[in-house]
């Protein structure tokens, strides 16, 4: 259980997946509970931590799917045997250890829209917002990007974002030393190393 939340950091996952995970690959009968219980254990021993998801124009919080993440990336590193090391994941999980290491308690954020499709019929569409940051009155919307070096790039990462209506501050945390700017629409484009060193207020 453990090498299967360590091998899928930030990625959308609830105990009856993971159940389903054991049939298929390890052919076990493990129950759904018994996951949970061991997925509850994980966190009380300050392996891993979960962050639920926020309907953000719903308002409201979705129980399943969720994230975990783990509250030490050496010992995560460790138990995969330094096999799995996608950058993108332990970005983002990096990112969120900081967060909560400033006080925030962060969620996963989610965006559901109504659009049309090419038939012109209305379909529901989600685009997710990586990080919803909560401290007192304070809120910040937050994606993790490893590289943003093309239009098209950019596009996809900030439309989450440029669907959200309220007035509350967006960031986008960059991989690599690209310059820290904000952009024409009040989105503030930040690279990790500045954002990590405590260079830019967010």
């Amino acid at each position: 259980l453990i090498d299967i939340v360590a091998s899928s950091i930030g990625s959308l996952t609830n105990p009856t997946k993971i159940t389903n995970t054991f049939k298929s690959v390890k052919q076990s009968n493990i129950a759904r509970d018994t996951v949970k219980d061991y997925l509850d254990y994980m966190q009380d021993a300050f392996m891993i931590e979960k962050a639920v998801r926020y309907d953000i124009k719903g308002r409201k919080y979705i129980d399943t799917p969720v994230k975990y993440y783990f509250d030490d990336l050496g010992l995560r590193n460790a138990r995969l045997n330094f096999r799995q090391t996608e950058t993108t994941h332990l970005m983002e999980n990096m990112i969120y250890n900081e967060l909560r290491l400033r006080g925030f308690s962060v969620d996963v954020g989610q965006v559901i829209l109504n659009v049309k499709n090419e038939e012109g019929r209305s379909e529901r569409k989600q685009l997710e917002v990586d990080f919803v940051c909560n401290q007192g009155d304070q809120r910040i919307y937050i994606q993790s990007v490893l590289v943003m070096d093309t239009e098209d790039k950019a596009s996809q990462e900030l439309a989450s974002l440029r669907k959200i209506d309220d007035s509350f501050q967006k960031v986008v945390i960059v991989g690599g030393m690209q310059p820290t700017y904000r952009n024409e629409e009040g989105i503030l484009i930040l690279n990790v190393y500045d954002f990590l060193l405590g260079k830019v207020e967010i």
